[in-house]
């Protein structure tokens, strides 16, 4: 019988001790997916506007497509983290578009924020 009694509670204990490193792995699972969710937006907006600047050699329409298709980001792009190359699309050269966004971490656990960089480029010309 004092062997039971010796035991009880260790379950409590185990549990005490295992759910902060349960909780700190569910909550870098939820980082890393709202991370990646932005990693997709920014990669699919460079190549929007990329795809705009080749075909209408337009710096700003294609800064304002990149905006456009980019909804889902918090805090929202701004055209101040777009660059377009070069800023005039000749026929058979190529247009580069980056995006360099200030992704907001939801937690807070691992950091303020992080740089998130889409790369897009396509030939001038259609």
């Amino acid at each position: 019988m004092s062997r039971f009694r010796s035991e009880r509670g260790a379950v409590a204990v185990e549990f005490a001790l295992a759910i902060p490193l349960l909780l700190t792995l569910l909550l870098g699972i939820v980082e890393m997916g709202f991370a990646f969710n932005s990693q997709i937006s920014v990669t699919h907006a460079a190549r929007e506007a990329v795809r705009t600047m080749a075909i209408q050699d337009d710096p700003a329409a294609a800064r304002a497509t990149a905006i456009a298709s980019s909804p889902s980001l918090i805090p929202a792009l701004t055209a101040g983290e777009i660059t377009v190359t070069p800023t005039a699309c000749t026929a058979g050269s190529t247009a580069t578009v980056t995006i360099r966004h200030n992704h907001t971490l939801v937690t807070g656990l691992f950091g303020a924020n992080v740089t998130i960089r889409g790369t897009a480029a396509m030939r001038c010309g259609g």
